[in-house]
């Protein structure tokens, strides 16, 4: 059995992976976010992005980037944390972790086959998208399970409701 520890990699280790799963004729999705309090709403997610081909990696917001979008209160779980309970899960194959407010850099340095964002993004919207398309790829939006999300689990926990 594979250690979840050993699925994350440094943003030069996980382009030499990307290089040899191309090698190997894998088709390579990406995505990215927060998540914070990982929920049932993100294992659907991540369950139908590991779908849309054969090897998925998740780019993690560090620490500091999750401060800028989200706010000084989050995020709850430190990086290593999230990045951890990410790697564990079954249908991810890698984990890196970005400081940057967006991948774009690492979208630029991995050209996954598939870009994959939430559906609360336009497709054309999406950080990214030029570089797939440009490239041949596929930049695609996954819907999300209703009613799931940090922000509401955050807030039924402030008012003391069950999540």
């Amino acid at each position: 059995m594979i250690s979840y520890k050993s699925k994350i990699a440094t943003q030069k280790s996980l382009s030499q992976l990307r290089k040899l799963w191309s090698e190997n004729g894998e088709k390579v999705v990406f995505t990215n976010g927060c998540f914070d309090i990982l929920h049932r709403g993100h294992v659907d997610y991540l369950n139908k992005a590991a779908a849309l081909g054969t090897k998925l990696i998740v780019a993690i917001n560090s620490d500091k980037s999750v401060s800028t979008i989200k706010g000084n209160n989050r995020p709850i779980q430190d990086e290593t944390s999230r990045a951890e309970i990410m790697a564990s899960l079954g249908c991810v194959d890698a984990v890196t972790i970005f400081d940057e407010d967006t991948p774009y850099d690492l979208i630029k340095l991995l050209i996954p086959n598939v870009l994959v964002k939430g559906a609360d993004y336009k497709v054309e919207d999406i950080v990214g998208f030029n570089i797939i398309k440009n490239s041949g790829g596929k930049v695609i939006t996954i819907d999300f399970l209703p009613g799931y999300s940090t922000s509401l689990i955050e807030q039924k926990i402030k008012q003391g409701n069950q999540i």
